[in-house]
């Protein structure tokens, strides 16, 4: 009896640690609803133009090389920094740059 509450008190301080309703992005980048909020609000406030892709989007695809990637902005924090973005679909799709591989879509 005593293991099942140590287990279950291990597993309540490990859970607290994590922040919640965080999403991660595939590779363990996390966002917190603020972080999304934030994102999101900067699309709409900075008009960023939407584009059109005709293939079909989702986390795994590869872009085609017509489709212009954009600079992640500082303030959406470090963890992202190293990623592009395409604004599309009222969706935003962080993509790596070296391969163009979409890694995490934010809806």
């Amino acid at each position: 009896m005593k293991k099942i509450v140590l287990a279950l008190a291990t597993i309540g301080a490990l859970s607290a640690s994590v922040p919640a309703f965080a999403q991660t992005v595939g590779v363990g980048v996390t966002f917190a609803p603020e972080e999304r909020t934030r994102i999101k609000e900067y699309v709409v406030k900075e008009r960023v133009a939407p584009v059109t892709i005709k293939e079909r989007v989702s986390v795994g695809a590869r872009l085609p090389a017509d489709v212009e990637l954009r600079s992640v902005p500082a303030d959406w924090g470090p963890s992202v920094s190293k990623y592009r973005y395409v604004y599309s679909d009222n969706r935003v799709y962080f993509v790596e740059p070296s391969s163009r591989e979409i890694v995490h879509v934010l809806d």
